[in-house]
């Protein structure tokens, strides 16, 4: 048994960030575990490469949600990061912070320090923007921030049809008020992706006092007099024991942190005891207050401009892709999934931006399956803050098992309507001036779809996942505003799951604020 100061669970884009920190005190010994292997794999770098890691045993839990009633019973694909860097090292890339309300929101629903002002010096003490400092942005950070090195004639006359339609052009999202249509930036450096695992684990693997064990598969947290001591986990079908002197922090993400909780006893009390788990902690709002955004794939062929379907449709166009990334660093391999963002509202009755777009010069059926044999561009629009809510619980003390994923999508007859207004925003948007000279053709979902019936029918048919998850450790239930678990000492969670509500926008960045503000709670005991 190995005793240390801080055990950290999971490597992903929490845990990265709550190492480096809690390491940079050499009198701090500090442990991480990941389940995950190391992240030498290079379509992990290569930005492109999502499309190899997503689905891959390798980098991907591959799980899978249950069948959802608001998805006409279909299930879907739940990608989560099984590597060094988490989800950011198979994410889409997108630095994204979300509205300054998302945050005034945390705190006055009474979740003190959480505020907008208050986590915004966090974001920029861990960023390294392109433009270097400023009142919004940071330099020298371990997250470094770059524009998109790649150009669509398609995409530039999206956003001049957004224009058209009456949302302005900006250049920066991250400002708190992120209304507007603009080209995303990405967690890159020179054309290659640069996760959590690059800028905050790899500069201080060497630190004597960190140590970093992959493979290691977290069973449950050892509780004893209410007081968290240490992590029970497996290596190579070995049962070791990590003891802490000071805290266990739970930094394993919306759908492992849960999990780990509900194994060490800290959940639904009867229904863990149905599963053979004694009960140390009846919480039952564990596992629950699962929130994602849902996108619905808008789809429309087009002509006389080039797109991706065009591109990559032959071995010659992949050999001119493969080259351009090879002496430029540049073109499709560099691209994140979605280059063109939007931020706008579905309609006045919000005070900020509720719907994102993600607009992308490709189309195809559903993620992972071939392109259109057609050129084609797709508008992908989510809810920003879904009613709906969902949870994923264990359905077995097994720590190697999937647990059972219920996003709980469309449940709210508010999603409903926010689906139905999004798709008829985005018919408005393509039928603008300047996206007349290429003859945008809608062949997802539509034109057949009309009727608010007919559009909630037709998001259930082409809604899929972001893979955003986040809620279900939230402060205020779980656990408190700094992240201790209600009612056991020396445990906290610290990731994407004590959000108590899901941020306007893509997830990383804000859980890597999390853990960075996390750490210095920590420090301060």
């Amino acid at each position: 048994m190995d005793e240390f100061d801080f055990i950290i669970v999971g490597g992903g884009s929490a845990g990265c960030v709550l190492a480096n920190r809690l390491s940079a005190d050499p009198a701090n010994r500090v442990l991480l575990l990941e389940a995950g292997g190391k992240d030498n794999y290079i379509w992990i770098k290569v930005p492109v490469g999502y499309l190899y890691c997503i689905g891959n045993p390798r980098t991907d839990w591959c799980y899978e949600t249950g069948a959802e009633p608001g998805l006409n019973d279909r299930a879907l694909k739940y990608p989560r990061g099984k590597v060094l860097g988490g989800c950011s090292a198979i994410n889409g890339m997108i630095y994204m912070r979300g509205q300054s309300a998302d945050y005034d929101g945390w705190r006055q629903a009474g979740s003190p320090g959480w505020g907008w002002d208050e986590v915004l010096p966090f974001f920029k003490r861990a960023e390294d923007h392109f433009e270097g400092v400023s009142d919004f942005h940071g330099a020298g950070g371990e997250v470094r921030v770059e524009t998109q090195r790649l150009r669509w004639e398609i995409l530039e006359a999206f956003q001049r049809a957004a224009v058209e339609y009456g949302v302005p052009a900006i250049d920066d999202f991250n400002t708190g008020d992120n209304h507007g249509v603009s080209f995303f930036q990405v967690t890159q450096r020179k054309g290659w992706r640069w996760s959590a695992a690059d800028g905050f684990l790899k500069p201080v693997r060497s630190r004597a006092n960190l140590k970093v064990v992959t493979g290691a598969l977290v069973d449950r947290v050892i509780v004893k007099e209410g007081r968290a001591i240490g992590i029970a986990y497996r290596l190579v079908d070995e049962e070791r024991i990590a003891s802490a002197r000071g805290e266990v922090l739970l930094a394993a993400g919306a759908i492992g942190s849960p999990a780990i909780l509900e194994r060490s006893g800290i959940g639904d009390g009867a229904r863990l005891s149905a599963l053979g788990i004694a009960p140390v902690l009846d919480r039952p709002e564990v596992g629950t207050n699962l929130q994602d955004h849902l996108q619905l794939r808008c789809a429309y062929r087009v002509a006389d401009v080039s797109t991706l379907n065009q591109r990559a449709s032959n071995m010659f166009g992949k050999a001119l892709i493969g080259l351009e990334y090879v002496l430029r660093r540049s073109g499709p391999m560099a691209m994140a999934p979605s280059q063109l963002g939007m931020f706008l509202k579905s309609h006045e009755r919000f005070a900020t931006a509720n719907l994102e777009y993600h607009v992308q010069p490709l189309s195809l059926e559903a993620f992972g399956g071939d392109l259109d044999p057609f050129p084609a561009f797709t508008a992908r629009v989510c809810n920003l803050r879904p009613e709906s809510r969902g949870s994923s619980l264990i359905e077995t003390r097994e720590p190697g098992a999937a647990p059972s994923i219920r996003p709980g999508y469309l449940a709210a007859e508010a999603d409903r309507r926010v689906a139905a207004e999004a798709i008829r925003i985005t018919r408005e948007i393509v039928s603008q001036p300047a996206l007349t000279r290429y003859a945008p053709q809608e062949v997802r979902p539509g034109p057949d779809y009309v009727s608010d019936d007919d559009l909630v029918r037709a998001a259930g048919e082409i809604g899929t996942t972001i893979f955003h998850p986040v809620g279900t450790a939230a402060m205020g239930s779980v656990v408190d505003a700094e992240l201790r678990v209600k009612g056991i000492d020396g445990l906290r969670v610290i990731d994407a799951s004590v959000m108590p509500r899901i941020t306007s926008g893509n997830t990383n960045a804000p859980a890597m604020m999390i853990a960075e503000k996390g750490a210095e709670m920590v420090l301060r005991g």
